[in-house]
Protein backbone atom coordinates (compact mmCIF):
# COMPACT_ATOMS: atom_id res chain seq x y z
CA UNK A 1 0.00 0.00 0.00
CA UNK A 2 1.29 3.27 -0.60
CA UNK A 3 2.58 5.47 2.43
CA UNK A 4 1.71 9.19 2.69
CA UNK A 5 -0.63 11.26 4.72
CA UNK A 6 -3.59 9.67 2.47
CA UNK A 7 -3.60 6.47 3.95
CA UNK A 8 -3.57 7.50 8.03
CA UNK A 9 -6.04 4.95 9.33
CA UNK A 10 -8.59 7.37 10.31
CA UNK A 11 -8.47 8.42 6.71
CA UNK A 12 -9.50 4.83 5.51
CA UNK A 13 -11.67 4.35 8.10
CA UNK A 14 -13.62 7.56 7.01
CA UNK A 15 -14.22 6.08 3.51
CA UNK A 16 -15.40 2.69 5.06
CA UNK A 17 -18.28 4.89 6.85
CA UNK A 18 -19.08 7.08 4.45
CA UNK A 19 -20.02 3.95 2.13
CA UNK A 20 -23.19 3.96 4.14
CA UNK A 21 -23.94 7.39 4.82
CA UNK A 22 -26.03 9.80 3.22
CA UNK A 23 -24.78 13.56 3.80
CA UNK A 24 -23.22 15.81 1.25
CA UNK A 25 -19.57 16.50 3.38
CA UNK A 26 -19.09 12.58 2.82
CA UNK A 27 -20.16 12.18 -0.60
CA UNK A 28 -17.22 14.85 -1.24
CA UNK A 29 -14.70 13.51 0.30
CA UNK A 30 -15.60 10.04 -1.42
CA UNK A 31 -15.84 12.18 -4.83
CA UNK A 32 -12.50 13.90 -4.09
CA UNK A 33 -10.91 10.71 -3.30
CA UNK A 34 -11.11 8.99 -6.09
CA UNK A 35 -7.65 10.81 -7.05
CA UNK A 36 -6.01 9.96 -4.01
CA UNK A 37 -2.33 9.01 -4.92
CA UNK A 38 -3.06 6.07 -2.40
CA UNK A 39 -3.94 3.07 -3.92
CA UNK A 40 -6.34 1.67 -1.37
CA UNK A 41 -7.82 4.94 -0.70
CA UNK A 42 -8.73 5.29 -4.29
CA UNK A 43 -10.05 1.60 -3.94
CA UNK A 44 -12.00 2.65 -0.59
CA UNK A 45 -13.13 5.69 -2.84
CA UNK A 46 -14.86 3.74 -5.62
CA UNK A 47 -15.91 1.32 -3.81
CA UNK A 48 -18.11 3.49 -1.47
CA UNK A 49 -19.03 5.90 -4.60
CA UNK A 50 -20.44 2.78 -6.11
CA UNK A 51 -22.65 2.21 -3.76
CA UNK A 52 -23.86 5.51 -3.18
CA UNK A 53 -24.65 6.18 -6.67
CA UNK A 54 -21.87 8.84 -6.68
CA UNK A 55 -20.18 7.97 -10.03
CA UNK A 56 -21.20 9.79 -13.21
CA UNK A 57 -20.30 8.21 -16.80
CA UNK A 58 -16.88 10.09 -17.41
CA UNK A 59 -15.88 8.95 -13.35
CA UNK A 60 -17.01 5.32 -13.81
CA UNK A 61 -14.41 5.39 -17.03
CA UNK A 62 -11.86 7.03 -14.95
CA UNK A 63 -12.37 4.80 -12.19
CA UNK A 64 -12.10 1.48 -15.30
CA UNK A 65 -8.79 3.59 -16.74
CA UNK A 66 -6.92 3.64 -13.33
CA UNK A 67 -3.36 2.87 -13.21
CA UNK A 68 -3.49 -0.07 -10.92
CA UNK A 69 -5.55 -3.07 -11.94
CA UNK A 70 -6.57 -3.38 -8.34
CA UNK A 71 -8.63 0.03 -8.68
CA UNK A 72 -9.84 -1.46 -12.22
CA UNK A 73 -10.95 -4.87 -10.60
CA UNK A 74 -12.52 -2.78 -8.07
CA UNK A 75 -14.80 -0.57 -10.36
CA UNK A 76 -15.40 -3.54 -12.40
CA UNK A 77 -17.27 -4.99 -9.42
CA UNK A 78 -19.61 -2.07 -9.17
CA UNK A 79 -19.80 -2.07 -13.27
CA UNK A 80 -21.07 -6.07 -12.41
CA UNK A 81 -23.30 -4.42 -9.57
CA UNK A 82 -25.07 -2.65 -12.06
CA UNK A 83 -23.47 0.81 -12.32
CA UNK A 84 -22.46 2.91 -15.24
CA UNK A 85 -24.59 3.69 -18.68
CA UNK A 86 -23.25 1.94 -22.40
CA UNK A 87 -20.20 4.30 -22.75
CA UNK A 88 -18.65 2.47 -19.28
CA UNK A 89 -19.58 -1.03 -20.69
CA UNK A 90 -17.81 -0.51 -23.64
CA UNK A 91 -14.74 0.74 -21.53
CA UNK A 92 -15.29 -2.70 -20.12
CA UNK A 93 -14.87 -4.32 -23.36
CA UNK A 94 -11.64 -2.42 -23.65
CA UNK A 95 -10.23 -3.85 -21.00
CA UNK A 96 -10.63 -7.58 -21.94
CA UNK A 97 -7.19 -6.56 -23.61
CA UNK A 98 -6.00 -5.66 -20.21
CA UNK A 99 -2.83 -6.53 -19.04
CA UNK A 100 -3.82 -8.02 -16.10
CA UNK A 101 -5.29 -11.34 -16.34
CA UNK A 102 -7.59 -10.85 -12.68
CA UNK A 103 -8.89 -7.44 -14.59
CA UNK A 104 -9.51 -9.70 -17.58
CA UNK A 105 -11.51 -12.00 -15.48
CA UNK A 106 -13.48 -9.14 -13.94
CA UNK A 107 -14.08 -7.33 -17.20
CA UNK A 108 -15.30 -10.43 -18.79
CA UNK A 109 -17.70 -11.28 -15.20
CA UNK A 110 -19.37 -7.57 -15.21
CA UNK A 111 -19.83 -8.30 -19.30
CA UNK A 112 -21.78 -11.82 -18.18
CA UNK A 113 -23.94 -9.85 -15.41
CA UNK A 114 -24.74 -6.99 -17.58
CA UNK A 115 -25.68 -9.55 -20.28
CA UNK A 116 -24.08 -6.97 -22.32
CA UNK A 117 -24.12 -8.33 -26.59
CA UNK A 118 -22.02 -5.95 -28.14
CA UNK A 119 -19.13 -7.21 -26.11
CA UNK A 120 -19.78 -11.11 -27.44
CA UNK A 121 -17.10 -11.41 -30.23
CA UNK A 122 -14.15 -10.41 -28.06
CA UNK A 123 -15.53 -12.87 -25.44
CA UNK A 124 -15.70 -15.86 -27.74
CA UNK A 125 -12.13 -15.13 -28.85
CA UNK A 126 -10.84 -14.80 -24.87
CA UNK A 127 -12.52 -18.45 -24.07
CA UNK A 128 -10.97 -20.23 -26.72
CA UNK A 129 -7.39 -18.34 -26.98
CA UNK A 130 -6.59 -16.38 -24.20
CA UNK A 131 -3.14 -17.95 -22.39
CA UNK A 132 -4.86 -17.66 -18.87
CA UNK A 133 -7.35 -20.15 -17.68
CA UNK A 134 -8.78 -17.74 -15.73
CA UNK A 135 -9.68 -15.87 -18.51
CA UNK A 136 -10.90 -18.07 -20.19
CA UNK A 137 -12.93 -19.70 -17.96
CA UNK A 138 -14.25 -16.06 -17.41
CA UNK A 139 -14.95 -15.62 -20.93
CA UNK A 140 -17.21 -19.00 -20.80
CA UNK A 141 -19.54 -18.02 -17.95
CA UNK A 142 -19.89 -14.35 -19.40
CA UNK A 143 -21.02 -16.18 -22.76
CA UNK A 144 -23.45 -18.26 -21.16
CA UNK A 145 -25.27 -15.39 -19.16
CA UNK A 146 -25.30 -13.65 -22.85
CA UNK A 147 -26.78 -16.44 -23.87
CA UNK A 148 -26.09 -15.67 -28.08
CA UNK A 149 -26.36 -18.83 -29.77
CA UNK A 150 -23.53 -17.27 -31.99
CA UNK A 151 -21.44 -18.73 -28.60
CA UNK A 152 -22.41 -22.85 -28.49
CA UNK A 153 -19.45 -23.20 -30.78
CA UNK A 154 -17.42 -21.97 -28.26
CA UNK A 155 -18.76 -22.58 -24.89
CA UNK A 156 -18.81 -26.63 -26.65
CA UNK A 157 -15.49 -26.26 -27.39
CA UNK A 158 -14.42 -25.13 -23.86
CA UNK A 159 -15.49 -28.90 -23.13
CA UNK A 160 -12.02 -30.02 -23.97
CA UNK A 161 -9.88 -27.15 -21.69
CA UNK A 162 -8.87 -27.51 -18.46
CA UNK A 163 -11.17 -28.99 -15.51
CA UNK A 164 -12.14 -25.39 -14.19
CA UNK A 165 -13.16 -24.39 -17.30
CA UNK A 166 -14.57 -27.69 -18.58
CA UNK A 167 -16.81 -27.04 -15.12
CA UNK A 168 -17.79 -23.79 -16.72
CA UNK A 169 -19.01 -24.82 -19.85
CA UNK A 170 -21.10 -27.58 -18.51
CA UNK A 171 -22.71 -24.52 -16.43
CA UNK A 172 -23.06 -22.12 -19.13
CA UNK A 173 -24.61 -24.79 -21.35
CA UNK A 174 -27.40 -24.70 -19.74
CA UNK A 175 -28.51 -21.27 -21.40
CA UNK A 176 -28.44 -23.68 -24.92
CA UNK A 177 -30.61 -25.67 -26.56
CA UNK A 178 -29.95 -28.01 -30.06
CA UNK A 179 -29.35 -31.31 -30.90
CA UNK A 180 -25.25 -30.61 -30.12
CA UNK A 181 -25.70 -29.39 -27.01
CA UNK A 182 -26.77 -32.56 -25.92
CA UNK A 183 -24.31 -34.64 -27.63
CA UNK A 184 -21.23 -32.28 -26.04
CA UNK A 185 -23.24 -32.85 -22.72
CA UNK A 186 -23.96 -36.21 -23.32
CA UNK A 187 -19.89 -36.45 -23.57
CA UNK A 188 -19.61 -34.44 -20.50
CA UNK A 189 -21.23 -37.36 -18.53
CA UNK A 190 -17.96 -39.60 -19.17
CA UNK A 191 -15.40 -36.82 -18.28
CA UNK A 192 -12.49 -37.91 -15.75
CA UNK A 193 -12.71 -34.91 -13.59
CA UNK A 194 -15.88 -36.04 -11.32
CA UNK A 195 -16.39 -32.19 -10.61
CA UNK A 196 -17.34 -31.72 -14.34
CA UNK A 197 -19.53 -35.14 -14.31
CA UNK A 198 -21.35 -33.67 -11.29
CA UNK A 199 -22.11 -30.39 -13.13
CA UNK A 200 -23.67 -32.46 -15.95
CA UNK A 201 -25.59 -34.32 -12.83
CA UNK A 202 -26.99 -31.12 -11.42
CA UNK A 203 -28.36 -30.06 -14.66
CA UNK A 204 -30.39 -33.23 -14.93
CA UNK A 205 -31.69 -32.57 -11.98
CA UNK A 206 -32.63 -29.23 -12.46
Amino acid sequence: MDRDDATLPERLVDLVRARFASDEVSARAVVDSLDASAVRERILAVRAASHRGLLDSSAWRRALGDRDPAVRRETLVGVADGGGDEAVLDAVVGLLDDGDPLVVEAAAFALGERAYAPGLDRLIELASEHEDARCREGAVVALGAIGDERAVATVIGALEDKPPVRRRAVVALANFEGPDVEAALARARDDHDWQVRSAVDRLDAD
